[in-house]
């Protein structure tokens, strides 16, 4: 009787992967059994031919859809006389450990009926779960993933529960976190000082009724803090934001389901696909007018960050509210947010009037993934819960690479086996916290996947915390320190994302980052093979009068753009009104004298200068503020673009300064230039892709978040022949750089 062993490597622990193997075995009426270990699953069938044919097919299609299945291998075993049944048995060590666990999945539709049905045993339990959906991650301790290596160890099973965690037929069949009311964790609301005010269900009543009253609450959630107020309330946003020191950066809202969102705002039917998938990303879409939501939430933003309960605590929470509730990270801005009990009261204590939080452990912190959906498909501006830390193929064969990543919008990246695993979003590392979160990230990551690096790959830059612990590292493991430019691990890491092997051109296009020449560099044409690059064209760099003061006042990128193209000169009326008393002749006494004025050729820069000199922003409070400005500004309107005199491949932007300065002075509305300066900027890619003479154009840096650039860009070069890719399952920004300098590194020689 044939016999067969078939070895599977993918997402295939914590998704009930096992159970699933038990059902179809046993359908087929095989023997055998089937074991987790570090590697994958094993599975061994004993049975007829026809049967254990049968099995192997069902195997692909029967599978669960959080599983997925990267490589399948089998092998003829001989056969065990008298063996009967098919067994799940304990999981092994193995041998070497692969990435292999999925992310935090969304609460599934099972369990949310169960949770709404009255007399069920997990009626209104806000830590109902079963193989499909719940905590992963964020609360494993080590693989192979089995209950006692991970937080809810420390709640032993009741009779209820280990009786359906045994049961084959039943969804919750080795269900590591399956809980219930009566073993599983609490809910506890507390006071700003720590004292518990209500346990249980009282807790979540309390917590509803503070919200509607308009209090701050903040609530444990499932990878970390999060603060939440009403939405509808403009008293509510705003008290929030004064506490969190965000004047006017966009706030995500979560919605109690999706009809509610829809009265706020439009979704396609892909984007719904999304709001409703296992990720349960934040989805940017285009606001109603007939929405609830304040203005405050997102101040001048036709956009909304917008997205459904996905664990069983929201879903309940936000049905109680009944409103949209504005739903963020618990941190100060620039800040990680907090995930630990004590350091979340310490930390949030001022920000917050309430917290409702939980006796379950988060193991490491997790916070929102941000998508939005494009002509081409998806657009992952953050990867975080949903996705990280999923392990994603590359054609890359080589030493086992680490990479630090950058300084903002921070990831590491390991690059392993032809495995790429990128951490989740860890965000800015200004901080000391942030640059703490960074070594216990590393250190996290290398210990949960037995991982051994043998190169190190880092920024350029000499001051970056990621770049610090770089260099301690490598002098500690005794391994090669690769140093990457910014810009060429943009481009390499959409290479490497799409399976380009090069050469290609990379237009890398950001806010700035350090060149091999000491300048700042954000508006780059590279020509791109294996760890090498050349710098093919490159915006004519301008000043920076105050250096990183102009990164937060695009003012002062205005007033370096007219002295660069236009001299010493009065500001134009538009900019005129965005000085007070003596400050431009003080920034035109800096840049006389070239004090504390670094030249960049920064297309976000640009961006910037040119949003300062139609009056849309001036001074911008947070990042990329001014350029989404112009991007809406500029909407879907067609416009002729303005000129440019290339000369070797460097984009002298003078022409386009004294066109725009035209165009204002004969009355043009801020709508117009902008239209006009973003069909300049696809003009300025389509000539750098013909200087290049690559078929292949890849597009990064944060620059290309902005989404109508994005299409400009790609239309005017596909229309011109060239095969144009962009990032879909890492983000444009800095969220990537981890991936390209691991690229690199791994090619270098």
């Amino acid at each position: 009787m044939p016999r067969r062993r078939i070895q599977v490597r993918g997402v295939v622990q914590g998704v009930g992967f096992r159970p699933a193997v038990y059902r179809l075995a046993h359908a087929q009426g095989l023997s055998g059994c089937v074991w987790n270990h570090a590697e994958g699953v094993t599975i061994e069938v004993q049975g007829s031919a026809v049967a254990v044919s049968a099995f192997e097919q069902a195997l692909q299609s029967g599978i669960p859809p959080p599983a997925r299945v990267q490589a399948l291998a089998t092998q003829d075993m001989d056969e065990i006389p008298g063996e009967t049944g098919f067994r799940i048995l304990a999981s092994g060590a193995g041998t070497e450990m692969r990435p292999v666990v999925p992310p935090d999945l969304a609460v599934c539709e099972a369990c949310a009926a169960e949770m709404d049905t009255l007399g069920e045993r997990r009626h209104r339990y806000p830590f109902t779960n079963c193989t499909r959906c719940g905590p992963r991650y964020t609360i494993i301790e080590s693989l192979p993933y089995d209950r006692p290596q991970t937080a809810m160890k420390a709640f032993p099973l009741c009779p209820d529960c280990a009786r359906e965690y045994r049961d084959p037929t039943d969804r919750r069949f080795h269900a590591q976190p399956v809980a219930c009311p009566a073993c599983g964790p609490r809910l506890t609301l507390r006071h700003a000082d720590g004292s518990a005010r209500a346990e249980g269900e009282a807790a979540l009543q309390a917590a509803s009724v503070a919200l509607r009253a308009g209090a701050v609450l903040a609530l444990k959630g499932l990878g970390g803090y999060q603060l939440l107020v009403d939405a509808t309330s403009d008293e509510a946003v705003r008290r929030l934001r004064s506490r969190k020191r965000r004047e006017d950066k966009p706030l995500a809202v979560m919605f109690p389901d999706l009809a509610h969102l829809l009265q706020a705002c439009e979704a396609s039917a892909e984007e719904t696909v999304w709001l409703t998938s296992p990720e349960a990303p934040i989805l940017l879409l285009r606001r109603s007018e007939a929405g609830a939501v304040v203005e405050a939430v997102a101040p001048g933003n036709p956009l909304l960050g917008a997205f459904l309960p996905y664990t069983p605590l929201h879903r309940l929470l936000l049905t109680d509210v009944d409103r949209p509730l504005v739903c963020t990270s618990g941190n100060l801005s620039d800040e990680p947010m907090a995930f630990e009990d004590e350091e979340a009261l310490g930390r949030l204590g001022g920000l917050a009037d309430l917290f409702l939080t939980h006796d379950r452990p988060i193991l490491r912190p997790v916070d929102d993934s941000v998508l939005r959906v494009d002509g081409d498909g998806p657009t992952l501006l953050r990867r975080a819960r949903g996705f990280a830390p999923l392990a994603v193929p590359l054609a890359l064969k080589g030493p086992c690479v680490l990479a630090l990543g950058a300084h903002q919008k921070n990831t590491i990246a390991l690059l392993k086996g032809g495995e790429l695993i990128m951490s989740q979003h860890l965000g800015d590392l200004t901080s000391p916290d942030g640059a703490d979160l960074l070594a216990r990230t590393v250190e996290d990551l290398l210990a949960f996947f037995g991982a051994r690096p043998e190169r190190l790959a880092c920024d350029l830059h000499p001051d970056y915390a990621s770049t610090s612990l770089a260099e301690r590292l490598a002098a500690e493991w005794e391994i090669p320190l690769v140093r990457v430019q910014h810009h060429h691990a943009h481009g390499a890491a959409c290479a490497a994302e799409r399976g380009l092997k090069g050469p290609v051109l990379a237009l890398a296009w950001d806010g700035t980052g350090l060149g091999i020449d000491g300048t700042l560099w954000g508006g780059e044409a590279l020509r791109i093979e294996g760890s090498t690059f050349e710098r093919v064209g490159h915006l004519r760099p301008f000043p920076l009068p105050g250096g990183e003061a102009a990164v937060r006042e695009p003012r002062r990128s205005a007033c370096g753009l007219l002295w660069a193209t236009r001299g010493e000169a009065a500001p134009p009326p538009d900019l005129a009104a965005a000085f007070d008393g003596p400050d431009w002749a003080l920034l035109q006494a800096m840049l006389a004298k070239g004090l504390h004025s670094p030249v960049t050729s920064s297309i976000g820069r640009l961006f910037d200068a040119v949003a300062a000199l139609v009056g849309l922003q001036a001074r911008r409070g947070f990042e990329g503020q001014a350029a989404m400005a112009l991007e809406f500004a500029a909407g879907e309107r067609a416009a002729s673009p303005y000129p440019w005199e290339i000369k070797e491949g460097i984009a002298d932007p003078t022409l386009l300064v004294e066109a725009v300065l035209s165009d204002l002075a004969a009355g043009r509305e801020a709508a117009f230039v902008a239209a006009r300066f973003h069909a300049a900027l696809a003009d300025l890619a389509l000539a750098w892709a013909r200087l290049g003479g690559l078929a292949d154009v890849v597009l990064s840096g944060g620059c290309f978040q902005n989404a109508l650039l994005t299409a400009r860009v790609r239309a005017r070069l596909s229309g011109a022949g060239f095969r144009v890719h962009r990032h879909h399952l890492f983000p444009p920004n800095d969220g990537s750089i981890s991936l390209g300098q691991a690229a690199v590194a791994l090619l270098e020689p």
